[in-house]
């Protein structure tokens, strides 16, 4: 089954390809050397030091899924009968065949959101770059679309919100990037075209079944065509499903599957996506720009977009000096743009640049989070920090906010925490590369990528590596608070002669440099992940990894 639909989305891939010289012969797609294809991205693509040098970004992956607060994919899971989402979509909004996902879009008001106010909060926290959801899989540009007429400046806010939080980033200094998501929404929403198979209103079709441009007449989304929202009919569950666990499995098999591909003899869909992409791009000039993809979407489509970006880059600064993310990227696109890794750790120090991506809680606002005191903590966040950069990585890490654009107390309270570690041992973090180990310590991870679910946390005999200008510096994963001793920084393991080691934040500590280990005297050391410096001579002397 899933063979077929990659089939089938590669030959809509490829019948779309006839837009694409029309686009750059019309002033869409940008020209220029890097042509859309994997061995040119490849070619002309390098990680830009800004963004090696960055190492802490904080996202905004805000949306109108975040006005109902009940965490992630709500505009899927409200079609989905028996799920806890469908039965709080019952009693706060109606049944998803009278009220559906359009109508908690335009729900969404923001009127309570001061972007300057948070990007300052985020600024202390330690971003150096920030990144605005432009569009998630519930089919919403948060921009002024061009392209799409389902957007923030025609539906809910009113406003332009990613350009409003260009804006704050750019006067407060981090670097300025977009998230894009859409290219999932035609497969993610076809719930929405399906039925209650139980109950008292069994076999009637939901609200993107039935409605058209026309419906619209006289109400709040007159003019606007609910088919654009919801994308059409790719996968529409068929009658005579009589059960939930039956209507559940039949989306698990056939939309519920994660497809890169276009929907099945719709190319319009694709070619659009790359409208909305080009625009997004043309529009805010963002340094940085995630894709929500395993690889790019929609073959030469992706390529397209990739290219046009870099091309642009050039335009803009002479080099490409822009950061392009996407998962799971096969040997041949390595080195294309930054892998991207959601929620996951990764057992070794990686060759190339990457990025892992987190939250404190949901993506989309979940107050029971808050209510529940369930956030990630701060001390979380920075273990995870120290573990990513050792491994020349990146930390993205989202904020939630409720729907009116304000963040809770308790997310607050994160960010103060990290602003207060940041203080201190900042130095060891920005502008850093890793050593020629990561570190070392007894959490062993799963080979290759765990996700966060699964791991346990670090102990204390958990440290990690990074150098600056000539100095070593260990994170301390848990706070040792007695004697710590370190194996790889041994004299029989490693040649740097050690002058002094100092506490950030404290002072000169008691340190003893043996064959077998260095021991430091760690007893009034932080709270929170404590940050030693090591100078000396031979600093990054050692034997590289394999």
């Amino acid at each position: 089954m899933q063979d077929n639909w990659h089939r089938r989305g590669i030959l809509a891939g490829l019948a779309a390809m006839p837009v694409l010289p029309a686009l750059a012969r019309n002033g869409g797609i940008m020209s220029g050397p890097v042509q859309p294809t994997w061995p040119s991205l490849v070619e002309h693509y390098k990680t830009p030091d800004w963004f090696r040098d960055a190492k802490f970004g904080i996202w905004s992956h805000w949306g109108a899924q975040a006005v109902p607060e009940q965490g992630d994919w709500y505009g899927r899971f409200l079609y989905m009968q028996g799920h806890p989402m469908y039965r709080q979509h019952l009693d706060a909004y109606g049944h998803p065949a009278d009220t559906g996902m359009m109508d908690v879009l335009n729900r969404w008001t923001a009127e309570r959101w001061d972007p300057q106010a948070l990007m300052q909060r985020f600024v202390k926290a330690g971003a150096k770059y920030f990144v605005s959801l432009a569009c998630h899989h519930d089919n919403l540009d948060c921009y002024d679309s061009r392209h799409h007429a389902w957007n923030s400046m025609r539906v809910g806010p009113k406003r332009d919100i990613v350009g409003i939080w260009a804006k704050a980033a750019r006067a407060a200094g981090p670097r300025f990037g977009v998230s894009n998501h859409a290219s999932h929404a035609w497969h993610w929403y076809q719930p929405a075209y399906a039925y209650d198979a139980e109950g008292p209103r069994k076999g009637e079709r939901y609200d993107a079944y039935r409605l058209s441009r026309a419906d619209g007449a006289g109400k709040w989304w007159q003019g606007l065509d609910p088919q654009t929202l919801y994308t059409g009919r790719h996968m529409v569950a068929p009658d005579g499903i009589e059960s939930m666990s039956a209507m559940d499995q039949w989306h698990a098999a056939h939309n519920g599957q994660w497809i890169e591909t276009a929907p099945p003899g719709d190319a319009h869909y694709a070619r659009q996506w790359l409208l909305r992409q080009i625009d997004l791009i043309e529009k805010y000039r963002p340094d940085f720009c995630y894709m929500d993809n395993h690889e790019l979407p929609f073959g030469p489509i992706g390529l397209a977009a990739a290219a046009d970006y870099y091309n642009r880059s050039i335009q803009w600064h002479g080099k490409v000096d822009v950061v392009l993310t996407a998962k799971q990227l096969k040997p041949y696109a390595r080195g294309a743009m930054v892998q991207d890794v959601e929620r996951g750790f990764s057992d070794h120090l990686w060759e190339e640049p990457w990025q892992t991506d987190t939250c404190i809680g949901d993506w989309f606002y979940n107050r029971a989070r808050f209510t529940d005191k369930s956030y990630v903590s701060a001390e979380a966040v920075l273990q995870r920090l120290a573990d990513v950069v050792s491994k020349n990585g990146n930390l993205l890490l989202s904020i939630p906010q409720r729907g009116d654009g304000t963040i809770d107390a308790e997310a607050e309270n994160i960010l103060d925490d990290l602003g207060a570690w940041m203080a201190v041992n900042e130095v060891a973090i920005f502008g850093s590369r890793p050593f020629h180990i990561y570190g070392e310590g007894p959490t062993q991870l799963a080979s290759g990528m765990q996700n966060e679910g699964a791991f346990k946390g670090f102990d204390t005999r958990d440290v990690r590596f990074t150098v600056k200008d000539g100095a070593l510096y260990i994170f301390f994963l848990k706070p040792p608070r007695a004697k710590a001793r370190i194996a790889a920084l041994g004299k029989a393991r490693w040649a740097g002669r050690i002058a002094r080691a100092t506490l950030l934040g404290h002072g000169e500590i008691a340190h003893s440099h043996g064959q077998a280990c260095l021991e430091l005297d760690m007893t009034t050391s932080p709270a929170i992940v404590p940050v030693l410096r090591i100078d000396g001579s031979g600093i990054g002397s050692g034997t590289k990894p394999i």
